[in-house]
């Protein structure tokens, strides 16, 4: 059972991920193409030379991009199909579909939402390349913190359910989140490397690309996966 739920989940994500790249080349890659040419823009004027291309941009724009976000899609269908796999019958009473859109929004809004509200996605040009090393740790610092957090406010719900009911229970549940979340990006330093000079609007489209290409993705994968569990347990049921 686990293996078929596994294999659904991949393939899921591998569907997203196609629908992810479709989308991040015709919305992202412009963005990119002009905060690269603000950069190279920016090498000139101080005199300086062109760092080498150790990969082409047709490249990286086509078969890199296409590679990533499908390998990325089939990563996270799998461990999504596994936490679904865990989760079955253990939440509530749910059946598979709205438990596998459920689970996709918590995913979208731990993995993506929460560490991108601190620290948001940036286009090349944009970020001290002597920092990338503290910048990436500390992203993934939030990533942690925010799914150990999602784990203790659905702990707090199940606690609080006999006594406040599911409404009640939920909300003091999400505000727990919320109050931890606050508190720890509040504490977390900050870090704004943008420069002064860089195009306000690439850098909002570019973020906006970019969460854009997370709710692909994660629409995806819960809908996706969701339907072909339930379609496979309707099908078990008359065989």
């Amino acid at each position: 059972m686990i293996g078929k739920l596994l294999v659904r989940g991949m393939l899921a994500g591998i569907a997203a991920g196609l629908l992810t790249f479709s989308f991040a080349k015709l919305v992202g890659e412009p963005q990119v193409d002009q905060a690269i040419s603000f950069e190279e823009k920016l090498d000139a004027a101080k005199g300086e030379a062109p760092d080498p291309e150790l990969v082409s941009r047709h490249t990286q724009a086509g078969i890199g991009l296409l590679t990533g976000v499908v390998t990325y899609g089939a990563a996270f269908g799998g461990l999504f199909a596994l936490t679904f796999a865990y989760a079955y019958g253990r939440v509530g009473r749910l059946s598979a579909r709205p438990l596998a859109a459920w689970l996709a929004l918590a995913a979208f809004i731990a993995l993506v939402i929460v560490p991108n509200i601190k620290y948001p996605a940036n286009p090349p040009s944009v970020g001290n390349p002597d920092t990338i090393g503290y910048r990436t740790g500390l992203f993934f610092l939030m990533i942690v913190i925010s799914i150990a957090t999602m784990v203790f406010s659905i702990s707090v719900r199940r606690h609080l359910l006999a006594k406040l009911g599911q409404w009640n229970a939920s909300i003091v549940a999400g505000l727990v989140f919320v109050a931890i979340i606050a508190a720890v990006q509040l504490g977390l330093p900050s870090i704004n490397e943008v420069p002064a000079a860089f195009p306000s609007v690439v850098l909002w489209k570019f973020r906006v690309a970019a969460i854009g290409m997370q709710v692909i993705m994660w629409t995806t994968i819960g809908l996706l996966f969701g339907a072909w569990v339930e379609r496979s347990e309707r099908v078990a049921a008359y065989a």
